[in-house]
C-alpha cells in the first residue's frame, strides 16, 4: 500500500553514437613582453578629501537628521508594542472575568 514507486530508465528509441573521447592537450605558458618602466607613482601630501566648513556644517546637519529620524522610528514602533500589549492584558481581564462569571452562575 505504501511502496514508493521506483523510476525506471527509458529505453533511447534512437540509436546514439558512443561518447566522443576528449584528449588532453599540454598547456603552454604565455609569451611575456617586456614593457618599458613605468612612471613613479608621486605621492601627494595634501589630503584627498578637503573639507570646508559649509560642507562640516551640512554633514552635522544630515547626521542629526538621520539620528532624530531613526529615533523617532525606533520609539514609535516601541509605542506600537506596548499599545498592542496593553489592549491585549485588557482584553485578557475581559476575557476572565466572563469565564469565572459564568462559572458562578452554575
Amino acid at each position: 500500500m505504501l511502496r514508493p514507486k521506483i523510476p525506471t530508465m527509458p529505453t533511447p528509441v534512437d540509436v546514439t553514437a558512443p561518447p566522443a573521447v576528449v584528449q588532453p592537450t599540454a598547456v603552454e605558458p604565455a609569451r611575456q613582453i617586456m614593457t618599458s618602466a613605468a612612471a613613479p607613482v608621486v605621492p601627494t601630501t595634501r589630503p584627498t578629501v578637503q573639507f570646508t566648513p559649509g560642507t562640516v556644517l551640512a554633514l552635522v546637519g544630515a547626521g542629526t537628521a538621520v539620528v532624530l529620524v531613526v529615533g523617532t522610528v525606533l520609539v514609535s514602533m516601541l509605542l506600537a508594542t506596548a499599545v498592542t500589549a496593553a489592549s491585549v492584558a485588557v482584553c485578557a481581564v475581559v476575557v476572565r472575568s466572563l469565564l469565572n462569571g459564568q462559572r458562578r452562575q452554575r
